[in-house]
């Protein structure tokens, strides 16, 4: 998918990139697949705000997407490729031979009148779900499972994609994107191929105005508050002791770079190799 520049004819085009849509093939979604999606302007079942930076954008309809591919064995064709504004990849709408359609995300290189297939007998190419015991080691997938049935969970974003390592006994070792290895059982399914839309990470909004249409609301950093309202605030003009020498923190306490992740978690026996730090230079 390349990206689109344009004339500095303004200054918010001036360093705008925005993909061409050049892979799209269908503008309208299909109706039946669709989903009202309301709201939550950041709020959880009480009203509280849960998530800060939330609110407005444009109105949205979700597209159900066949994460599970429960249709064992029967072959689909690729009607369409479609944009979806609930994600970073593109989607694909698939029919069957009985009529019914469903969404698939698209991986790299599918294209219209494809045949995509789940079961453990369907071809190793991108778009088809098998189990992760019928992949051949060495294997670009996406979508995996974590739990058998559950649907694809991991490698979903655009551009994104795992490794199957190599099998021992009941378990696959699954290079995660992050960099770790992981075990997860040879029953789960797991699409092969790359997502697709991977120069979704080059995009430029170039203004504030495209961020505002997504519903992201500004940010505003805790150095210029006060310190009633943020650990960071106070201090005389730039300070960045804030009246006093201290670690940068956010307004709950959490360390810059502190790891969240509990110490003792029961998933902790499934990771082979933890996912390699970035050096800080």
């Amino acid at each position: 998918m390349p990206l689109k520049k344009y004339n500095p004819v303004t200054p918010s085009s001036r360093y705008k990139l925005l993909p061409d849509f050049a892979e799209i093939t269908k503008k309208t979604p299909e109706k039946s697949l669709l989903v009202t999606l309301k709201k939550s302007g950041g709020r959880n079942n009480n009203g509280r705000i849960t998530c800060r930076h939330r609110g407005g954008g444009h109105k949205r309809k979700y597209r159900m997407i066949d994460f599970r591919r429960q249709r064992l064995d029967d072959t689909a064709k690729v009607v369409g490729i479609e944009y979806d504004p609930n994600r970073s990849a593109r989607i694909a709408l698939i029919e069957y031979g009985d009529g019914q359609k469903s969404y698939i995300l698209a991986p790299r290189n599918l294209e219209v009148g494809a045949e995509v297939q789940a079961g453990e007998k369907a071809p190793i190419k991108p778009g088809n779900a098998l189990p992760l015991s019928k992949i051949p080691t060495g294997t670009v997938i996406h979508n995996v499972e974590i739990v058998p049935g559950r649907g694809g969970q991991v490698a979903r974003s655009a551009g994104q994609s795992c490794i199957l390592n190599n099998r021992e006994g009941d378990y696959a070792l699954i290079k995660m994107p992050s960099g770790e290895i992981r075990k997860i059982n040879v029953k789960c399914f797991a699409t092969i191929g790359v997502v697709g839309n991977s120069d979704h990470m080059n995009v430029q909004s170039a203004k504030a105005g495209r961020t505002r249409w997504k519903g992201i609301r500004p940010t505003v950093r805790g150095m210029c508050m006060n310190p009633v309202d943020h650990p960071n605030g106070g201090g005389e003009g730039k300070s960045k002791s804030g009246g006093g020498r201290q670690h940068l923190k956010s307004p709950w306490g959490h360390a810059k770079g502190q790891t969240t992740r509990k110490k003792y978690k029961p998933s902790n026996k499934f990771i082979v190799q933890r996912a390699k730090k970035k050096r800080r230079g």
